[in-house]
């Protein structure tokens, strides 16, 4: 096995695939309320020192979450014409849609709108990191919230030409404002990283089938554009997606996250059985028991077994990157000196 010292070198040579000795270490995306424990138990006072201290090797910089990313004309965010942000999934303002010219005449959003300036800052200011970034592109979750969940599934089967015409809008969008940001990004990042969650907790949000028509197709094409402009592909999908993990892996995509360990068919053993070489693994950690409910002990023995299992090609995360508060501090620390310890034992 080779060993890397850069640790931006060494998260690439990870998710190429590559045989490379010790793991990564991603701390994840914690909750805001989360951020104040986080530094009271670590005495930390910014989410860089926090990251160093644990030894984290990757930042998720991703242009989209920054307030002045988007200036709209009208004060609007990305697709939020007409909709209740507090109640995700509910009826969306394109409910009752029926007809191409009512797509037509939704006020999507424009590229010529988005700023990049701080995320550019950022970028540039990472240092020895594996930097994660371009838009989200969460093009599923955001066709679902313009119908609503129940909406979008039934005019799948009843109006698929809508469904079609709405996702190719809100992709066209992504597309294009990835197409702008690639450009003045160049090698500031190293993985262009976007989420879909298309499992729940036993299964997925719909057959593979509806899928292949509504959702792989886009995918194939975000991923494809991520490899043009030289990047590694990085997905996020939640839940229960053994049953697709083929089709990320044909559509080209070089990594997953988060492996929710207990979601159906997710767990390391299974995950290693079927896919370990063909895909890199980012995650892994279980954030819906262990984390929240385990002691230090038994979160250390958890990450020793998800890295045996799924390594060399594995960044441990946790299972959910937004570590919620009512997870323990101690559980957090125990997460990082697990990965010191493997660490120094590959030295």
């Amino acid at each position: 096995m080779q060993a890397l010292e850069s640790r931006r070198e060494s998260i690439r040579a990870i998710i190429a695939r590559q045989d490379v000795s010790g793991c990564g270490f991603w701390l994840g995306n914690p909750d805001a309320k989360t951020w104040p424990l986080l530094h009271r138990h670590f005495g930390t006072q910014t989410e860089e020192q926090l990251r160093r201290l644990l030894g984290d090797d990757v930042r998720w910089i991703c242009p989209q979450f920054y307030a002045d990313a988007y200036r709209d004309a009208d004060s609007r965010e990305l697709f939020d014409a007409g909709l209740d942000r507090e109640k995700h999934g509910s009826v969306g303002p394109l409910a009752a849609c029926t007809t191409l010219a009512e797509v037509e005449s939704f006020p999507w959003p424009k590229p010529e709108y988005l700023n990049f300036d701080s995320c550019l800052r950022d970028l540039r200011a990472a240092g020895d990191v594996y930097r994660l970034s371009g838009f989200w592109t969460c093009y599923y979750h955001n066709v679902a919230d313009l119908f609503g969940m129940e909406e979008y599934f039934v005019k799948m089967r009843s109006n698929p030409s809508v469904v079609h015409a709405v996702t190719d809008k809100v992709c066209e969008f992504y597309y294009e404002a990835n197409e702008r940001f690639f450009a003045v990004a160049g090698d500031l990042m190293d993985g262009f990283f976007f989420g879909n969650d298309l499992g729940g907790q036993a299964g997925l949000v719909c057959g593979p089938a509806m899928l292949d028509e509504f959702v792989f197709p886009w995918m194939r094409r975000f991923v494809e554009q991520g490899h043009r402009h030289g990047y590694q592909v990085a997905l996020h999908s939640c839940g229960s997606v053994c049953k697709i993990i083929d089709r990320f892996i044909d559509a080209g995509v070089d990594c997953l996250h988060p492996l929710q360990a207990l979601a159906r068919g997710m767990e390391a053993e299974h995950l290693a059985a079927e896919f370990k070489g063909r895909i890199a693994f980012l995650g892994g950690v279980d954030a819906q028991q262990l984390m929240t409910n385990g002691t230090p002990a038994e979160v250390r023995t958890g990450v020793r077994r998800v890295h045996e299992l799924l390594a060399p090609n594995l960044i441990i995360s946790p299972s959910h990157e937004a570590i919620l508060p009512n997870v323990p501090m101690e559980n957090v620390a125990a997460l990082a000196e697990a990965v010191a310890e493997i660490r120094k034992k590959c030295i």
